[in-house]
């Protein structure tokens, strides 16, 4: 749903995946992971997890091996399934974008309702604001029956989504609302910087973006996310309180935690710290607090802390700025090339003429498929570092393994080490459980018996 909102809000600028299936690779590198523990009284409590026997020095890789042994070969099939028909659905739902504008500009669509903004008004800022809107509800008419099938029908296919096709619905039309206020708002400003600057619009474009994508970071957590699912105290002080007190101890001064009714809508388990400038707030979904061990909800708490405490939204910020400047350079020189040859065909009258909106967000889209791998590993890397600072915080090694093995529903937990290059945005599951087992071969003498939960 929030990519949804995500594609109309910025005309379809959505990150893509890279073309092709990538199958695994026949070979992974092997990782000299000795026994570096001796027996403790912990390391027998701690064996039934990871089917280490007590006395046995404790062996990282049999413990990952023992973990991914407990997914079936049906549902690892199930879950490869999903996630690898996620690249093709990628592949497609870019394709999509690229013949959704081709219709729009082909047809002259697009011109004729630049053209009906004009008749309706004299002002430019809201003759813009008219051909979005426009331009907005056609879009989501056009990809409608692509979101019904990648949206509802395979999210049901595959077990992941709770919703009837009324209540699917009814978040679709609250998030095309949002998109038609926000993304309205938005690209109407974006024109006017670009009729204000003809010849530097592209780096005045990049900073205006930035800054509206600043003011979404920090109001999201507040005025969007409720719009879709109720936020409520957490009560249980048996889960609260540790999770407060592992926020103290990192810094994060805050006396609630909320939990998120995820569960109306799919049963995939979530958490986050989200928000900024004193919007702020910790959040679990009720499916994590459902089928994951107060272990399992630790663990995946000191991840999250772990993207607040080091500062991963602001080098997110950064990141963004270089990708913005870079895509709206791209954007400026494409853009004038194409228009010198097909302009006049699709009745397009320069960079500022909002008639064009549909080649902006072609061009775009085109940049960011094929810069998938890029943003995937600059993604990937601070998941990395939030899962061991997760482990370091949280302490619970089996509680991460846990989740790992809980999210390999929808995550293939084995890919080959290209594979998850391209097309992972977080460490797969089997490197996840890896670094866990590993550290807790470091910290064999000072762990508890963990606690578990049968998803």
């Amino acid at each position: 749903m929030r990519g949804r909102i995500s594609q109309w809000v910025f005309a379809c600028l959505a990150f893509m995946l890279l073309l092709g299936l990538l199958g695994e690779t026949a070979a992974r590198a092997a990782e000299a992971q000795s026994a570096v523990a001796q027996p403790s009284p912990a390391s027998a409590a701690t064996s039934a997890a990871t089917g280490v026997k007590p006395g046995e020095p404790f062996d990282v890789e049999k413990a990952t091996d023992s973990y991914l042994s407990q997914l079936s070969p049906e549902k690892r099939a199930k879950s490869d399934a999903y996630f690898e028909g996620g690249y093709w659905i990628a592949l497609w739902s870019f394709l999509y974008t690229l013949g959704v504008a081709w219709i729009l500009l082909g047809t002259w669509l697009s011109a004729r309702m630049r053209d009906l903004a004009e008749r309706l008004t004299r002002f430019r800022a809201l003759q813009t604001f008219f051909y979005i809107l426009l331009y907005l509800l056609v879009t989501a008419l056009l990809e409608f029956p692509w979101a019904v099938y990648t949206d509802f029908f395979r999210e049901h296919k595959y077990g992941l989504a709770t919703q009837n096709f009324p209540a699917w619905l009814l978040d679709q039309l609250k998030g095309l609302g949002l998109a038609l206020i926000i993304g309205g708002l938005t690209l109407t400003l974006l024109y006017a910087v670009l009729r204000w600057k003809p010849r530097t619009w592209w780096i005045w474009g990049a900073v205006v973006s930035m800054l509206i994508g600043v003011i979404l970071i920090a109001l999201g957590p507040v005025f969007i996310e409720p719009v879709f699912n109720k936020y409520t105290e957490l009560k249980d002080p048996s889960l609260r309180e540790p999770i407060l007190s592992l926020a103290r101890a990192n810094g994060i001064e805050t006396k609630h935690v909320y939990v998120v009714d995820a569960s109306k809508q799919t049963n995939r388990v979530s958490a986050n710290v989200a928000g900024m400038f004193g919007t702020m707030r910790i959040a679990l979904n009720d499916n994590l607090l459902r089928r994951v061990s107060p272990a399992g909800i630790k663990a995946v708490m000191g991840h999250e802390m772990g993207h607040y405490v080091l500062d991963h939204v602001y080098k997110a910020i950064l990141y963004l700025i270089i990708i913005l400047v870079t895509g709206f350079a791209f954007l400026r020189w494409a853009f004038d090339r194409v228009v010198a040859r097909r302009g006049e065909r699709w009745g397009i009258r320069g960079v500022a003429d909002p008639a064009g909106l549909p080649l902006l967000a072609a061009i775009l889209s085109v940049f960011f498929f094929v810069l998938t791998p890029v943003n995937n590993t600059f993604i990937r890397t601070d998941e990395a570092e939030a899962d061991i600072f997760g482990l370091n915080a949280a302490r619970e090694p089996d509680g991460m393994a846990e989740v790992a093995m809980i999210l390999s529903e929808y995550r293939k937990i084995s890919p080959g080490p290209v594979e998850e290059w391209i097309f992972f945005d977080h460490p797969s599951g089997r490197n996840r459980i890896h670094m866990a087992m590993r550290w807790k071969a470091e910290h064999l003498g000072d762990l508890k018996a963990p606690e578990t939960k049968t998803p």
